[in-house]
């Protein structure tokens, strides 16, 4: 059976099938930590102890930073 010759419904079903097969059981203990860090982390953007810099901000500084480098 050729994957290429199936329906496209079929080709979903085959590609989702395989990224699934892909995906490693998740650690408890790192779920949990992420957790926790990303709770810090809501919690100081929302009493304001640390202040968000803007996605083009970041992206600049980045590409600033690149540059520099090389």
């Amino acid at each position: 059976m050729c994957a290429f010759k199936q329906s496209e419904t079929d080709q979903a079903r085959i590609a989702e099938a395989l990224i699934a097969s892909l995906d490693v059981p998740t650690d408890r203990e790192v779920e949990l930590a992420w957790r926790t860090e990303i709770d810090k982390r809501l919690h100081e953007i929302d009493n304001g102890t640390v202040k968000c810099v803007p996605w083009e901000e970041v992206r600049d500084r980045l590409y600033r930073n690149a540059n520099v480098q090389r």
